[in-house]
């Protein structure tokens, strides 16, 4: 596609805070995609508010990122190529049926939502105003999806097996949200983000609950994905990057 690449110098804030924006971005194109496509019209309307949601805490990081680096929100999302992106790889799976897209939303939402409740206590006052937003949002975002969960898996047998196969097909990228680096060991330890393997017995609770509410089983220890974090992606990152940055690298600097 025509158009440059966005060059960033990635200090500890400014790849974690990208790490956050990525993924919230990028969940959110992902769910726009049920735009006109969801089984009712209300979970028509649910899906986009839920999209609207994560872009909307996408531009706030974006724009706290360009605070720093003296970009804005839409080089930031636009002009970056797929290796230069920093969402997990959970997010960018493709939306599969209705049930895959509820597992991934569920697995997604249990980990932000004790993230950025613990992130409003950061002593970064930016982060602790995104997180205070983002936290409302974020509850209301894991209920749906957990209530989605359950009567999936408590419903029909076909809506059953293929909540099953969905956690099945989801669960090996789950770990990497609790990984973290040199960058994130730094900035946990100045008080800006909480540490995401303490998260995990939350997580690990929250989760075993909702499969037990849903007579689903906790799929089995296996080997798990890792690389989003550090720019290496699968192949759907790159065909949602085209498709969504198209216009702009064609047209920069388009305005409506």
């Amino acid at each position: 596609m025509p158009g440059t690449s966005t060059a960033l110098d990635e200090t500890p804030l400014i790849l974690v805070l990208l790490r956050r924006a990525d993924d919230a971005l990028v969940l959110g194109h992902r769910l726009s995609e049920w735009c006109g496509h969801a089984p009712t019209l209300e979970e028509d309307l649910a899906l986009a508010n839920i999209a609207l949601d994560q872009i909307g805490l996408a531009r706030a990081l974006y724009t706290e990122v360009g605070t720093l680096t003296d970009h804005d929100e839409d080089q930031l999302a636009y002009l970056r190529t797929d290796r230069q992106y920093r969402n997990c790889l959970l997010v960018e799976q493709p939306n599969g049926d209705f049930a895959h897209t509820m597992v991934r939303q569920f697995f997604y939402s249990a980990f932000v939502d004790p993230f950025w409740r613990a992130s409003c206590t950061s002593c970064n006052p930016a982060v602790a105003a995104i997180a205070a937003k983002a936290e409302k949002e974020s509850a209301y975002h894991l209920r749906h999806a957990a209530e989605w969960l359950i009567r999936l898996g408590g419903g029909t047998p076909e809506s059953h097996r293929r909540a099953a196969a969905a956690l099945d097909a989801l669960w090996p990228f789950t770990n990497e949200l609790f990984e973290i680096d040199s960058a994130e060991t730094a900035l946990i330890a100045d008080g800006i983000i909480p540490d995401p393997p303490a998260i995990r017995p939350t997580w690990d609770s929250g989760i075993d609950r909702v499969l037990a509410r849903a007579t689903l089983a906790r799929p089995t220890d296996c080997w798990m994905h890792s690389g989003g974090r550090r720019g290496l992606h699968s192949e759907h990152l790159g065909y949602l990057l085209a498709e969504m940055q198209s216009l702009h690298r064609t047209y920069p600097g388009a305005k409506w």
